[in-house]
């Protein structure tokens, strides 16, 4: 399998092949992950929040569980601040997955258990950034996402 290519820079990634599945090292969870086009989508930007945004390796947090009311949900990736605080979260979907209003409801829902300040969503090939608003309880399309310490 050639994974696909994404709309993200070139990243340099470790794979290894075993029992005729392709792994893909997580520099997070520091193992090897079934490479599944998900998991394409979110290793390039747990890579470019690293290399392009600048964000430290300890502040980033993979594939965690969480709770919302009574259901266990799991999210992408977090990003916290030097605060502890949560500053980023993302949700990656395939790349033939497409981004529409249920995908930004879905993180939404997660920000209310988070409260986050930044969300991203991507499917690796379209990528869309959100401030919150909470005193309006709505979001504010960005072109971007900060770097670190800004």
């Amino acid at each position: 399998m050639v994974p696909q290519q994404l709309n993200f820079p070139k990243f340099p990634f470790r794979f290894k092949n075993s029992e005729n599945k392709i792994s893909i090292f997580d520099v997070i969870r520091k193992k090897f992950v079934i490479l599944q086009p998900e998991e394409w989508v979110r290793q390039h930007c747990v890579h470019y929040l690293i290399h392009v945004k600048k964000y430290p390796k300890s502040l980033i947090n993979v594939e965690k569980e969480l709770k919302i009311n009574t259901l266990s949900k799991r999210y992408d990736i977090v990003v916290f601040n030097s605060q502890g605080g949560i500053q980023i979260i993302v949700e990656c979907k395939a790349p033939k997955v497409t981004i529409n209003q249920a995908t930004f409801d879905q993180i939404a829902q997660y920000n209310l258990a988070l409260s986050a300040n930044y969300l991203m969503v991507t499917n690796g090939l379209n990528h869309y950034y959100c401030q919150m608003d909470f005193k309006n309880e709505r979001y504010n399309f960005l072109e971007n996402i900060p770097n670190y310490g800004e």
